[in-house]
C-alpha cells in the first residue's frame, strides 16, 4: 500500500481535490494518506462494501477510546447519544423511533412550503451582486427544517450559528478556540432544547419534537437527553450538507451551462449529489481481523472512505469527470450505505429537487459574478460564498 502526502487545507486541495483523488486511485484501491495517519479508499466497491458490512462501524471499539479532554466533556456528553455514531443494539432501537417520527408521508408534505420558501426567498433577493449562498443556500434548508421540528423560525440565525460552531469539530486543523466555540455552542444548543422538550412534553403540536416524544418501539421510548441530541443531529446535518449541495450544485450549472427544470430535476439533482458531494470523508472502524480487496485490516483499525472519489470512480461511472445530468441513475456514496444510510437523504433531495427548478424558472439570466471559493472545511466540501447577479 502506497503512502502518499496530502495536506486537506493546502489551498490547491481545498479549492479541487479530485486530483489528488485520481493520483491516489492510480495507487489500487487502498492507500495510506500519511497526514491522517490512515488507511483510505476512493474505489467505489470497496466503500459500498465497507458500508454494508458489519464487520466495520462507527462506534469506537473500547480499547480504542482516546480519553475525553475536560475541556471537550459537554460536547461527546450529545455525541455519546448520537445514532451517527451508535452501533446495534442502540442504534437499532434509536433509528427505529426516529423514523417511526421521521416518515416519508411527514417529508413529503413539506413540498409545498419547500416551495412557498423558495419563492418567499427568492422575493427577497436584493438587486445587483448578491451572494446566493447567504440569501438562498444557507436560508432555505434551516428554515425548513425548524419549521419540521416545531422550533420558532426565528431562532434559525441561532440555529445556524450553533450548528456552524459544532460542525467545525469535524474539520482539518481544528484549534483549542475551534473546541471552545463548539463547546459552547453545544452548552446553548443543549439548553435551548431542553427547555423546548419540556414545553411540548406539557404542549404537544403538530410537530417533529412532538412525534419524537410520541413515538414508541418495543414499550421504549427515546429518552430526554437522547431526543436533544437527535434533534441537534438533525438540524446539524439536515442543514450543513444541503446548505453546501445547493452552493456546489448552483455553481456547478452555472459554470457547465446547464439548467435545470421541474422535468429533469430529479436527475439532475442525482448528478449533483454525484459529481461534487458536500461530506468527502467518513470513518469506519474495524470489529474483527477481515480483509478487502486485498486490504488486511485489524480489530481496531480504521479506514477512511472517499466519498467524492467513489463518485468518481471511472469503474462505475462512463467520463466521470464530466457533469451530465442526462446519465444513468446508479447508487451513489453520497449518503452512505446499508445500517447508517443517511436518515435525511429524503429531505435533502426533495429541498434541491423543489428548490432548485424555482430558482432556476424565476431567475433565467442568473449568472456568477466571481470566481466561486471553497472554504477551508475539509473533510466538508463547500463555498464561503457564491457571488451571482441576475
Amino acid at each position: 500500500m502506497k503512502t502518499l502526502h496530502q495536506s486537506p487545507t493546502e489551498p490547491g486541495f481545498v479549492q479541487n481535490p479530485y486530483p489528488f483523488y485520481e493520483k491516489a486511485r492510480k495507487e489500487g484501491p487502498f492507500f495510506h494518506w500519511a497526514e491522517y495517519d490512515l488507511t483510505c479508499t476512493g474505489n467505489a466497491a470497496a466503500v459500498n462494501a465497507i458500508f454494508r458490512d458489519r464487520r466495520f462501524g462507527r462506534e469506537v471499539p473500547p480499547e480504542k477510546a482516546p480519553a475525553i479532554p475536560e475541556h471537550l466533556a459537554p460536547f461527546y456528553a450529545v455525541e455519546a447519544h448520537s445514532m451517527l455514531e451508535l452501533e446495534p443494539p442502540r442504534h437499532t432501537r434509536l433509528r427505529s423511533l426516529v423514523l417511526r417520527a421521521f416518515t416519508s408521508r411527514r417529508i413529503a408534505a413539506l413540498q409545498p412550503e419547500i416551495a412557498a420558501l423558495a419563492h418567499a426567498l427568492i422575493d427577497g433577493f436584493p438587486a445587483g451582486e448578491f451572494d446566493l449562498l447567504k440569501q438562498f443556500g444557507q436560508r432555505l434548508p434551516v428554515i425548513i427544517i425548524a419549521r419540521l421540528l416545531g422550533v420558532p423560525e426565528e431562532m434559525s440565525d441561532d440555529l445556524l450559528r450553533w450548528s456552524n460552531a459544532m460542525v467545525g469539530m469535524y474539520m482539518a486543523g481544528r484549534t483549542r478556540e475551534t473546541e471552545d466555540r463548539a463547546v459552547a455552542a453545544t452548552e446553548a444548543f443543549v439548553a435551548f432544547m431542553r427547555s423546548y422538550v419540556e414545553a411540548r412534553r406539557q404542549d404537544p403540536r403538530d410537530d417533529l419534537i412532538t412525534e419524537l416524544i410520541a413515538a414508541e418501539a418495543g414499550g421504549e421510548r427515546l429518552t430526554t437527553d437522547e431526543l436533544i441530541t437527535t434533534c441537534i443531529l438533525l438540524l446539524n446535518a439536515g442543514h450543513e450538507a444541503t446548505v453546501h449541495t445547493i452552493g456546489n450544485g448552483v455553481k456547478t450549472l452555472l459554470e457547465t451551462g446547464h439548467s435545470i427544470t421541474e422535468a429533469t430535476a430529479e436527475d439532475t439533482v442525482e448528478e449533483i449529489l454525484r459529481f461534487d458531494p458536500a461530506l468527502h470523508m467518513f470513518t469506519r472502524w474495524a470489529y474483527e481481523d477481515i480483509e478487502v480487496m486485498g486490504q488486511t485490516f485489524r480489530r481496531g483499525d480504521q479506514v477512511g472512505l472517499l466519498l467524492a472519489a467513489a463518485n468518481r470512480d471511472p469503474g462505475q461511472w462512463e467520463a466521470p469527470a464530466k457533469f451530465k445530468p442526462t446519465r444513468p441513475v446508479k447508487p451513489i456514496a453520497t449518503f452512505g450505505a446499508g445500517l447508517h444510510f443517511c436518515v435525511g437523504a429524503p429531505l435533502a433531495r426533495l429541498e434541491l429537487v423543489t428548490a432548485l427548478p424555482i430558482l432556476f424558472s424565476r431567475l433565467p439570466g442568473l449568472r456568477l459574478a466571481g470566481k466561486p471559493v471553497y472554504g477551508d472545511v475539509y473533510h466538508f466540501h463547500g463555498l464561503t460564498r457564491l457571488m451571482v447577479t441576475r
